[in-house]
């Protein structure tokens, strides 16, 4: 699974990565969202690469970001009890771990939103015109996109 946060604004972009981006639910700088594995994806996520940061995420970190940033519709937060009242899940990090393992979808949880509203980074971050690889944030980070995702809980 991987978790996508969009790190540039919409000014002087292609119509095409736009409309990729569009297509990901990443309409806003800092919104953050979480997609399966899969051809499609992988395809919408290289193009869309000079914008966005990416990375595969632990089910640990994805239910923080649910716990923290997660909002149902009338921007309610998520809670353990709302999660075990309406979905077959007991808490949300047994929903986080189903949703890692490809068992649930985001929408298994009635009402909650599909785009996760994230601050920006604490401390700033390293720039939004190089790579992860370069010393920046766009791109790939692997394994340490829940250390931006920390940053910007």
């Amino acid at each position: 699974m991987f978790a996508v946060v969009r790190m540039r604004g919409q000014v002087n972009v292609r119509g095409e990565i736009e409309d990729t981006l569009g297509m990901l639910r990443l309409h806003k700088v800092n919104h953050c969202v979480f997609l399966a594995d899969n051809p499609n994806n992988r395809g919408m996520i290289q193009k869309a690469k000079d914008y966005i940061a990416y990375g595969t995420i632990d089910a640990d970190t994805l239910a923080d970001v649910i716990a923290k940033r997660g909002r149902l519709e009338g921007d309610e937060r998520v809670t353990d009890a709302y999660v075990k009242e309406n979905t077959d899940f007991d808490s949300i990090k047994a929903f986080a771990e189903a949703l890692v393992s490809g068992n649930a979808k985001i929408n298994d949880v009635p009402g909650l939103k599909p785009v996760f509203r994230l601050h920006p980074p604490r401390k700033g971050h390293a720039g939004i015109k190089r790579t992860a690889q370069q010393g920046g944030v766009l791109g790939n980070h692997g394994e340490d996109i829940k250390t931006l995702l920390n940053k910007m809980r």
